[in-house]
């Protein structure tokens, strides 16, 4: 199996990462799947040339067209406008996206995240202002990522990134509960069957996907048998014509940037957190590395596009990503670009037909993406057991915190928030200062050992006997290291605590940066001085 070479800087995958990217890459070379080299997967080039390859790409691209639908109404009611909003939205964010996005095989589509966030722009100051919300988050989005943000996704820890995954798994299943309650009795029977079918039909053959499968199935017999259970058809009312370009109107001014910039802000920050993170999410499945910076001003281009065609905008969909990836297998730019083009194509010419998909099918296959989304490896016992437990804090953490506010960027933060404190506490108890030498009655030698930096750094006055010591003290430094402006008016405080009891206190074995530090802030950080 040939191996792709990551790109310098790129984030190394986890073991688990590469562990499923083997399995991934063993199934691919098998005589069932259409990609025996692994390096050439996500070639749109090479695809094309290969027509297994491209029905895989075409059929994944229907499958997710199909579970857009409801989504993307759904969310335009969360976001309190017209089901065309969001479902125009998905289309021109799935078909930019393709072209523009840095992450093969990633959907992008209207989210529920980004309705939350700019829903009370629609309430308070009407279409309008909400258009120009969106242009306006996706020109922050532009330049946050020439500006590099997508670097700071190395500072995720993989403990939120598994909570990232449960929680969205959760998520997930938790949005399909409302389709589950107060229904027909035959719904739970079809969502049964329709489960059933994903399980076992891969077994059989792996040429059609068995979500799309399940689906028609599930479709030819409700049509067939005249059974009455929710449709598609009953979330909303699907559009008629095609979206066409518009400007909004809006006033240039001051007053008109600080109505919409808190929420084009909140919005470019959580749209690019969910991007970001199902970008890196995918990048682990198929063992392939993305262009993170390209997917972050990309999606700015592909929301200001949006906006434009008076959409509402979006992210990447990590449900509807989970199924073109995990579900249908696809990998190219292929299968999201026709995913948008198939929704506008089911939307507008073939309304009447979509309407009548029963929601059952559409819940069944969630219900799935959910399953197979859910890390469920790091919940057995004996993965508890063996990780260490602020660990697995920072995990439930983050899965608590995004199941809670149904925000998977608050989550993440949260979660990054708890590893960073839980890790400075950590590494502060690393720090030790050891009685090294008596080469004279009057002299003694201290080592410190560790890093020195404002956690480890507060507990270093204690650790010194100012008033048995003899008069001349020094302090090795050459087994630590002086990060930051604590550690030195910790050092200064040792110093004038030792020149009260007129004994003097020499401080070696500071490396360069160390040395510089020391050098530059010594006896300047206190106004005494």
């Amino acid at each position: 199996m040939t191996h792709v070479r990551p790109t310098p800087g790129a984030e190394p995958p986890t073991d688990g990462a590469r562990r499923s990217g083997r399995r991934a890459g063993r199934r691919e070379a098998g005589s069932d799947l259409p990609f025996p080299h692994e390096a050439d997967v996500t070639s749109v080039r090479a695809t094309l040339r290969s027509p297994r390859r491209l029905r895989i790409e075409v059929l994944a691209g229907l499958v997710v067209a199909l579970a857009l639908i409801p989504e993307a109404i759904s969310f335009s009611i969360i976001a309190g406008v017209d089901p065309r909003v969001g479902l125009f939205a998905s289309f021109t964010m799935a078909v930019s996206i393709a072209f523009l996005g840095g992450r093969p095989a990633m959907i992008s589509a209207a989210t529920g995240a980004v309705a939350l966030v700019i829903a009370p722009v629609v309430r308070e100051h009407g279409m309008d202002y909400f258009i120009a919300t969106v242009i306006l988050a996706g020109v922050i989005q532009i330049v946050l990522g020439l500006l590099g943000v997508a670097r700071l996704m190395r500072f995720i820890p993989r403990s939120v990134m598994v909570g990232f995954v449960n929680a969205l798994a959760i998520l997930i299943f938790l949005a399909q509960v409302p389709h589950l309650v107060g229904v027909p009795w035959v719904v739970y029977p079809l969502v049964a069957v329709g489960i059933a079918v994903m399980v076992f039909l891969p077994r059989v053959t792996t040429a059609v996907p068995a979500p799309l499968v399940a689906i028609l199935a599930l479709t030819l017999f409700t049509v067939l048998a005249a059974v009455a259970v929710p449709t598609v058809g009953d979330e909303g009312q699907l559009p008629e014509s095609l979206p066409s370009l518009l400007l909004p109107h809006v006033p240039l001014t001051l007053e008109t940037l600080s109505i919409i910039a808190p929420y084009a802000l909140a919005m470019a920050l959580v749209g690019l957190m969910e991007s970001l993170m199902t970008a890196k999410l995918v990048d682990d499945i198929t063992d392939t590395h993305s262009n993170k910076t390209r997917e972050a001003w990309g999606q700015g281009a592909a929301n200001i596009i949006t906006g434009f065609f008076g959409g509402m905008g979006g992210c990447a969909m990590i449900g509807q990503t989970m199924i073109n990836v995990k579900a249908s297998r696809a990998r190219t730019r292929i299968s999201t670009f026709l995913a948008g083009m198939f929704l506008l194509i089911l939307v507008v010419g073939l309304g009447d037909v979509v309407a009548v998909i029963p929601m059952a099918a559409l819940v069944a296959v969630m219900v799935m993406v959910s399953v197979g989304t859910f890390d469920w490896h790091s919940i057995t016992p004996s993965t508890l057991r063996r990780m260490p437990r602020s660990e697995t804090l920072v995990m439930l953490a983050t899965v608590a915190v995004v199941v809670v506010t149904h925000n998977l960027a608050i989550g993440v933060i949260v979660g990054v928030i708890v590893a960073m404190v839980l890790f400075a506490r950590r590494v502060a108890h690393f720090t030790s200062v050891v009685d090294l030498a008596h080469p004279d009655p009057d002299t003694r030698v201290y080592a410190v050992v560790g890093e020195l930096f404002f956690a480890s750094s507060n507990d270093l006055v204690t650790q010194f006997d100012y008033v048995g010591d003899p008069v001349n003290v020094i302090i090795d430094l050459s087994q630590s290291h002086v990060w930051d402006a604590s550690t030195v008016a910790a050092l200064d405080a040792i110093t004038t605590k030792y020149a009260a009891k007129g004994k003097t206190v020499t401080i070696t074995g500071l490396n360069d940066s160390s040395q510089q530090r020391h050098d530059r802030l010594a006896g300047h950080l206190s106004g005494e001085h």
